[in-house]
This record gives structure tokens, C-alpha cells and sequence, in this order.
């Protein structure tokens, strides 16, 4: 166990609907830890917005605590009901399956079903991935509008991961022209070497993109020969999992003729 990490909490926990502001003193002493010792921590959590310091030596809870817990509801919320349907999907892929919401200007990944040939050991979930390199990020970023992206990009950049890493934007915008015509997104290695996906867009009922989900694997064929039979398993899960949060489908053109 790490003290250091375990005292932060402990600041934390000690903010109720009673005690909103509490002084370093106060937390020191409820604590029983140096004020020295204290303000460190509490500064650590200043740097991330978990605390906010106010009235002089006054602390409160900072905004990053609002933006853990409503992570944590639109996680629950999408993740459990499209959780049957991704397992259908892994069941007839056969390979490793995913699924992101949109978290700030990256991809988050929140539930994987995730096959023995994969080869990370561990899970992605929990990951933030690029938009402009990976299968989920580039169907998140295809049912954005024109000008959002080119935000997002002067904002984070294009950074190249591997050799297939698209790095112009002229080039990326391309890319989101065909995957809007298609309804899907390839990742050809782009953001880990020797890793290829296909993903496609998940939609709330007022057609603004949520997230996305994805098959994943390390057999190059699925972008090849299985292509066709897979982006079309990922299209209609997305589809599924849209109409679950109340999407109703209209055709691909309607939605882009509104929204670039």
C-alpha cells in the first residue's frame, strides 16, 4: 500500500455537505499528519483540480472530483447496456472486441471483451487513446463536425506512433470522408504496430456521437479479406447499441449535411 496515496484520499473523504472548507490546520489535525506533510498532499491535488483553495487558507473539493464522478455515471450508464451486444459481437468475431466513449479530445476505453491472441497482457480498459490513429477515435471523430476537428487537432496535434500514423491533417480529413461514406473506421496499424481494427460510431437519440466500439486483433486479414464481413458485425452492433440510447437511423448523408 502507498501512504502517500492513501492520505490523499483521506483529504478527500474528509469533505462532507458539513465540512465544505476546511483549513490545513483542520485537516492536519483530523489527519494527525504535519502540516507539512499536508500541504504537500494538498498541493499535489490543487495541481490536478481534486482541491481548490479559497478564502486564504481555506480548501474545498476542486471540479475534478465532478469530472471523475460523471466519467463514472456515463460509464456505467453506456457500458452495461451495450454490454450483451458486444458480446454477441465477440462471439461472432471471434477476436478481441472494445468499446470507448468520447473523453475530451482522445477515446477512453471502458469495456473489452478481450481475446487470448491479444498481446498485451493487460486490459485497455481505462486507456485514452488518439482520435486520428485508432479505429474507435477515427469513428468518434468522422460524426464530428469539420470545424470540431480541426480544433481537436490544433489543440493535440498528430502526433505519429508508427510508420501508418496519419500525420496531415489533409490526409486525415480524407480518411474521414471515406469512413463517413462507409460507416466505419480502419486502424492499419496505426497506433501500435502490428495491431488492426475496425470500429464504428455509437450515437445518442439526438445523433451526437457517444463513443464508439471496435474489433481488434493482430491478424492483419482483418482489414483484408475479413473486412467486409467484419465492419459489417461492428456496424450493426454500433446501430444496436445506438438505438438502445434512443437513436433513430436516418441516412449517413442527412446526418452530415447537418452537422459539417
Amino acid at each position: 500500500m502507498i501512504k502517500s496515496v492513501q492520505k490523499a484520499f483521506r483529504i478527500l473523504k474528509l469533505f462532507n455537505s458539513y465540512d465544505v472548507r476546511l483549513s490545513l490546520n483542520e485537516i492536519s489535525k483530523k489527519l494527525g499528519i504535519p502540516k507539512s506533510t499536508t500541504y504537500n498532499l494538498l498541493d499535489t491535488l490543487r495541481h490536478e483540480d481534486f482541491i481548490e483553495k479559497v478564502d486564504g487558507d481555506m480548501y474545498s473539493l476542486g471540479t475534478g472530483i465532478l469530472s471523475l464522478s460523471q466519467n463514472a455515471r456515463v460509464n456505467i450508464e453506456i457500458r452495461d447496456p451495450a454490454a450483451p451486444v458486444l458480446r454477441k459481437l465477440a462471439d461472432k468475431a471471434r477476436e478481441s472486441v472494445y468499446l470507448t466513449i468520447k473523453n475530451g479530445d482522445f477515446a477512453l476505453y471502458i469495456y473489452a471483451i478481450e481475446s487470448s491472441k491479444r498481446l498485451l497482457a493487460r486490459s485497455a480498459v481505462g486507456d485514452r487513446v488518439p482520435l486520428h490513429c485508432t479505429a474507435v477515435g477515427k469513428a468518434i471523430l468522422a460524426f464530428l463536425p469539420d470545424e470540431e476537428i480541426q480544433a481537436i487537432i490544433s489543440r493535440v496535434g498528430l502526433p505519429t506512433y508508427t510508420e501508418n500514423t496519419i500525420g496531415d491533417p489533409d490526409l486525415l480529413m480524407k480518411e474521414i470522408t471515406k469512413i463517413r461514406k462507409s460507416g466505419y473506421s480502419i486502424d492499419n496499424s496505426e497506433h501500435e504496430l502490428n495491431i488492426y481494427c475496425i470500429g464504428a460510431p455509437i450515437l445518442d437519440r439526438k445523433g451526437l456521437v457517444i463513443g464508439s466500439c471496435s474489433v481488434s486483433s493482430a491478424d492483419y486479414l482483418i482489414i483484408a479479406e475479413k473486412r467486409e464481413h467484419l465492419s459489417a458485425l461492428v456496424i450493426n452492433s454500433a446501430q444496436e447499441i445506438s438505438r438502445l440510447f434512443g437513436y433513430v437511423q436516418t441516412k449517413p448523408s442527412t446526418f452530415f449535411e447537418k452537422h459539417t
